[in-house]
């Protein structure tokens, strides 16, 4: 009976709302609202990322004014039409006619949400939209928004103005929003902020919108919504009463009223303590703790510590992401079961522990700059993250944990790269340890010299000479410990005239240095290490402790012990001089940041293999740009593969070279052709070009009062082929977590492996790409901006990336090694001719007496990866592939390190990289299509609204019938 009830009163509430052309007005009002942020507020298409964030970013403080304007009149009108006092005599409940009312606005607010499903179809149809948080965003909003409409009912039924019960439930719903803003949070400190965020509705908001669903934040809108719904029913119920009633049952409501509040309220605090019920919602289970970090756990034989240094007075832009990652941080001591102790300090309240953060760890306050509108200064904050187990350990700061994206100029977000990736990464590298549980000198093959190049005493500024006297000490306890692998000499690079300090600025660069910017005296501080053949130049250590010079030269000395970094030796094309660029020579490509990336995960090794040879301690190699690689080159690679190695080259016909004419593509002789060839790929002589690309950035000066500004416009580039989708060979591992990669200036493949290879097609451009041999890249463009670029080929996908594994044939099978050279004075048949048997070497030596060989055929282990472009890689492209979003684009470095982790058989990190990988980013679009799409939305908003009008006008329609032949029903039985 009771639902019954309930069921008649949010009809009618229903009826009255859809009669007049008000309620249409407010869901269109909210719908073009929604959609005017997401498309201009939060520019949607500038951001290209595919995902409906923004609109969910700006739901709480939508949802305050959509909810006070459904509920304002639902009992203000009631009491001032005076049918309120007819309510309260009513035999049925109180809480029938609230309950009644709340789901009659739920349900209004459900269509208005439901009107902007097209919004995440649009993204899902144009890019990879992750559905599991727009699933939960409007869960989140749902909650909301009924949270809102209690808050909205209780003060209508308080007034009798629909106006004052308008403002006054967006002043209540805009303090709840508030409390947890920033624009409150930022006034206090960390303890205080959690309180605050935990208080407000807009920090729980987030939570959910991100895809984690905990049962926390699900329990916390329930209880607004119950407490301020029990006071509704309370506020009704008073009217009922007359001042002569039976106070006994006054005051029995009231107190069954303050403990049914009470008990809702406390129970939010209880469930603070309950971690374990959370859901992750995301495609990957992207905040979760992985298997891969569990196996990692797994491994553990004594206790792991994992030390938060966390500030409670920070910048404003990294206050939030701390919950987040104590959070992520507290899973680690869960998933440890005992074994992994997780702690959180303020090292400025224990001047005991900052002393150690900074002397053991070299762990230091950073200055950051705070402003508001009434000051600006400099806060020392600590945003650190330490891992330690036994005596090894790994500090990862703010620049490890965060990213920051620059949206325009004072327009950036700051957020969290892939903490689980970083932590977990921490974590092998203290469990498997540099030094394997032994000494570093234990795994060194050959002795290493130390050379540093320290001015006497009296040229260094104090501090420096603090810390050459501690140098010296602790070089003194290694060289001892050593046995004979370490030989220590000190340098003054200026004695006998400066011979040496010429010399080091020619071989090595090292300048003199100077202490500050207006110092005039210069000195020399250079610390390196040599095997013979490799120099490693150490880093000054920040803290003249012995503890902290020691940690430095020990992870020096690692780079030159065997068996406890996997190695990997890149092989890029030498930086050009800038006297030489200045000469007109083009600056040529450099790969800075992939060489940064791999080293924190590999010891990468330059070589050019001049000498024919791999580095032995080499476990894969990566070429990338190949320009004219000799005969000695060649036999090394070859070589490598033999032996079982994997070989990664990024090569392709042509490499983008601009000039101040323009942009060309220039015809690139890698001198790997046949090479490739002779393993089943062909690199064709010509361009993929692609409808489906990335924008290619284009600055353009405008004026305006005077003044001359530079913009940034994305420019349609065929060029920039955008690999996504049927594109990304989902079965190979390399692409795991992968949405999207971007192959600049790329070469079709042609795969024709031997038997027994098996060849894979691990990117390929959409069916609607077609060839160029045009060497004028220039984005072209006509008066309206559109691209011009125009199919002149048959349209079709091409392999741009293949690999291939099995048991490769050696190119030199057959030949002698070029290695060697017969002398002019003997005759070739003197030559051993080479064996013909597979798996056999071929043995060759020379009057020098050194021993070289052909391996002619490779074990099932080798495997071969092959990018069709020669700057998909490059810090230039990087560069102007993330300018849309202010970052340094990372999907193609991040596809290498999965390659790499694959070839030295390490799938736990790939897996954990592939998780954090949020860039989702929309495909490459002219300005037509974008606009295009905004009026879809637009217009399916409108559609949206008159569906609803003509479904409820069909149903009145309907209604109207039955009640039509009710009456006439009526009249005929009683005639």
């Amino acid at each position: 009976m009771l639902l019954k009830i309930i069921g008649q009163i949010q009809r009618k509430e229903l009826i009255l709302f859809f009669v007049s052309p008000i309620g249409y007005l407010f869901l269109a009002a909210f719908l073009a609202v929604t959609l005017f942020v997401v498309f201009w507020g939060e520019s949607f298409f500038a951001r290209n990322i595919a995902d409906v964030r923004p609109m969910f970013e700006w739901m709480p403080i939508l949802l305050i004014f959509l909810s006070a304007a459904l509920t304002m009149r639902m009992w203000s009108e009631e009491r001032r039409s005076g049918t309120l006092e007819f309510v309260a005599t009513m035999p049925a409940s109180t809480w029938a006619f609230v309950l009644g009312k709340f789901f009659a606005c739920w349900a209004l607010l459900a269509i208005a949400l439901l009107l902007t499903l097209p919004l995440p179809l649009t993204v899902s149809f144009i890019g990879d939209l992750d559905w599991g948080p727009v699933f939960a965003g409007y869960l989140a909003a749902m909650l909301l928004g009924g949270a809102y409409i209690a808050i909205g009912l209780y003060i209508s039924s308080r007034t009798d103005s629909q106006i004052v019960a308008l403002m006054l439930a967006s002043l209540v719903s805009g303090l709840f929003y508030l409390i947890g803003s920033p624009v409150i949070t930022e006034l206090f400190g960390s303890t205080v902020q959690s309180w605050l965020a935990a208080i407000g509705s807009g920090a729980r908001f987030e939570s959910i919108t991100r895809g984690v669903l905990d049962v926390r934040d699900l329990y916390y809108y329930a209880c607004i919504a119950l407490v301020f719904l029990t006071l509704n029913v309370f506020a009704l119920e008073q009217e009922r009463w007359s001042s002569q009633g039976a106070r006994s049952r006054h005051r029995f409501w009231l107190v069954s009223t303050t403990l049914v509040v009470a008990n809702l309220l406390l129970a939010n605090a209880w469930l603070q303590n309950v971690s374990a019920l959370r859901w992750d919602v995301t495609q990957g289970k992207i905040y979760s703790i992985s298997d891969a970090t569990r196996t990692y756990l797994a491994q553990l034989r004594e206790p792991l510590l994992i030390r938060g240094y966390f500030s409670a007075k920070t910048h404003p832009d990294l206050a939030p992401l701390v919950p987040r990652l104590k959070d992520l941080l507290s899973e680690y001591a869960v998933a440890g079961d005992g074994s992994v102790r997780v702690e959180f300090v303020d090292p400025a309240t224990d001047p005991e522990l900052e002393n150690e953060a900074n002397s053991k760890y070299g762990i230091r306050a950073v200055p950051f700059q705070v402003a508001d509108r009434y000051q600006a200064s400099l806060v020392n904050s600590y945003f650190d993250v330490l891992i330690a187990y036994g005596d090894e350990f790994e500090v990862l700061n703010f620049q490890d944990l965060i990213e920051v994206k620059v949206a325009g100029e004072g327009d950036f977000e700051v957020q969290l790269t892939n903490p689980e990736f970083d932590i977990t990464r921490g974590i092998k590298k203290v469990l498997y340890g540099f030094q394997g549980g032994a000494s570093v000198f234990d795994n060194m093959a050959a002795p290493v010299n130390f050379v540093g190049y320290i001015s006497a005493d009296e040229q260094l500024p104090p501090e420096l000479q603090a810390l050459k006297s501690s140098l010296e000490s602790v070089l003194a306890t290694l060289a001892t410990q050593a046995q004979g692998k370490l030989n220590v000499e000190i340098i003054d690079p200026e004695a006998n005239g400066g011979e040496v300090a010429q010399q080091i600025a020619e071989q090595y660069g090292f300048s003199p240095m100077a202490a500050s910017l207006f110092d005039e005296s210069r000195f020399y501080f250079y610390l390196t290490m040599n095997d013979g053949d490799t120099v490693v130049q150490v880093p000054i250590p920040d803290s003249d402790s012995e503890e902290a010079i020691k940690r430095g030269l020990q992870e020096g000395l690692k780079r030159f012990a065997t068996g406890l970094l996997k190695s990997v030796v890149l092989v890029a094309p030498e930086p050009v001089p800038p006297y030489m660029q200045q000469q007109g020579m083009p600056p040529g490509n450099a790969f800075n940041s992939l060489r940064d990336f791999l080293s924190a995960d590999f010891n990468v090794l330059t070589d050019d293999l001049s000498e024919g040879v791999v580095p032995p301690q080499a476990d894969m190699v990566i070429v990338v740009d190949p320009t004219s690689f000799t005969e000695e080159q060649v036999f090394a690679l070859d070589q490598f593969l033999m032996r079982g190695g994997t070989v990664l080259v990024a090569t392709g016909a042509y490499a983008a070279q601009p000039s101040q004419s323009g942009l060309f593509a220039i015809e690139r002789n890698s001198g790997l052709q046949s090479w490739l060839a002779h393993h089943g790929v062909t690199v064709g002589q010509s361009l993929v070009m692609d409808t489906q690309n990335t924008a290619f950035p284009v600055p353009v000066t405008r004026q305006a009062g005077g003044f001359s500004f530079q913009d940034l416009v994305m420019l349609d580039y065929p060029y920039f082929i955008d690999v996504r989708g049927d594109g990304l060979n989902d079965d190979m591992l390399v692409n795991a977590g992968i949405p999207q990669v971007t192959l600049s200036w790329a070469s079709p493949l042609t795969l024709s492996p031997a038997p027994d290879v098996v060849a894979s097609s691990l990117l390929s451009s959409s069916s609607e790409s077609w060839l160029s041999s045009d060497t004028n890249v220039m984005p072209q463009i006509d008066e309206q901006g559109d691209s011009t670029f125009t199919p002149a080929t048959e349209q079709a996908a091409y392999t741009l990336a293949a690999t291939l594994q099995g048991r490769f044939e050696s190119y030199y099978r057959g030949q002698t090694s070029p290695l060697l050279a017969a002398p002019a004075d003997e005759p070739d048949d003197d030559i051993e001719s080479p064996a013909s048997e597979a798996d056999e070497g071929v043995e060759e030596e020379d009057s020098l007496g050194v021993v070289s060989s052909v391996i002619e055929r490779s074990p099932e282990s080798a495997r071969l990866l092959v990018f069709a472009s020669n700057d998909f890689l490059a810090d230039q492209t990087l560069r102007m592939v993330g300018a849309a979003d202010g970052t340094i684009y990372g999907n193609s470095i991040q596809m290498v390190a999965n390659a790499v982790d694959w070839a030295l058989e390490d799938q736990n990190l790939i897996g954990i990289r592939a998780r954090g990988n949020f860039n989702r980013t929309l495909p490459g679009m002219d300005v037509a299509t974008q606009s295009l799409i905004e009026v879809a939305n637009y217009v399916l908003a409108l559609l949206g609204v008159l569906l609803v009008w003509f479904v409820f006008r069909l149903r009145s329609q309907a209604r109207r019938r039955q009640h039509s032949m009710l009456m006439a029903n009526l009249d005929g039985g009683q005639s």
